[in-house]
């Protein structure tokens, strides 16, 4: 399956003391990315519905300067019953600057609980599998 790739702007709020990008405003930069993937034009309607944050990990791998826009690919690394998790990979001028994974529960807001995956967000999810042992960058 193809990745999603999302292009991201730095803003001068994301610098930290040292001129490089704020570790915590990595989170915010896969946010917007995978914002732009589940309620942007390619999104499920049902998604949108209600999703929480159940986890994130970041791998840093070196410092982000500001600059031109980063490049973020998306996908979605595995998918169950109640959960789904989506992986990035976070390119700055052409290079791998880090690596995240966040595990994303569906959620009904108006009961106030999770849920399970419906089928259409199943099926929206499984157009951005990326099987095992596939290379992408």
């Amino acid at each position: 399956m193809a990745r999603f790739t999302y292009h991201c702007a730095l803003r001068w709020s994301d610098m930290d003391a040292y001129g490089h990008v704020n570790n915590a405003r990595f989170l915010t930069l896969y946010e917007e990315a995978r914002a732009a993937l589940l309620f942007g034009d390619t999104g499920s309607p049902s998604i949108e519905r209600g999703v929480v944050v159940a986890r994130h990990e970041i791998d840093y791998v070196r410092p982000i300067d500001y600059g031109d826009p980063v490049k973020i690919e998306l996908w979605v690394d595995e998918i169950r019953s109640s959960r789904f998790t989506v992986a990035y990979e976070l390119y700055d001028d052409g290079q791998l600057a880090s690596r995240a994974r966040t595990v994303l529960v569906p959620y009904d807001l108006r009961a106030g609980r999770p849920r399970r995956l419906r089928d259409p967000e199943r099926e929206f999810l499984q157009q951005w599998r990326e099987a095992e042992g596939e290379v992408g960058g």
